[in-house]
């Protein structure tokens, strides 16, 4: 009975070859030197391209942590969300500047008026 399973190692190098990128060991080495700087030029290209997604995703990990933080310590500042199945408020309404500005506050109606200024 003959093993019809593919070699993995056979696949990948079809599959790498047809991409025109060819396995690191599986080619003979060239002697030729304009070919290897363009392939130092090649590699250091994809370096570069990789460190900065690298750098964009440590950014965007870091950002959601930050956000995380701040709604756990906002949640235990505001108590827990409203019983009866509600909706909790947003935490960030509160922090928009039309909201931080406070209306004047109304004096009772019993309370003595204010002295006026002379002119």
């Amino acid at each position: 009975m003959a093993d019809d399973t593919p070699d993995p190692i056979e696949t990948l190098r079809r599959m790498w070859s047809a991409a025109g990128v060819p396995l690191p060991g599986m080619v003979a080495p060239t002697l030729d030197t304009d070919e290897l700087d363009k392939r130092i030029a090649d590699l250091r290209t994809v370096e570069q391209w990789l460190q900065m997604n690298l750098n964009m995703l440590q950014a965007t990990i870091q950002g959601l942590e930050m956000q995380r933080s701040t709604l756990d310590t906002l949640k235990h500042l505001g108590g827990q969300a409203p019983a009866g199945g509600e909706a909790p408020p947003n935490p960030f309404a509160q922090m928009w500047p039309w909201n931080l500005a406070t209306p004047p506050a109304e004096p009772p109606a019993d309370a003595p008026e204010p002295p006026r200024k002379k002119r």
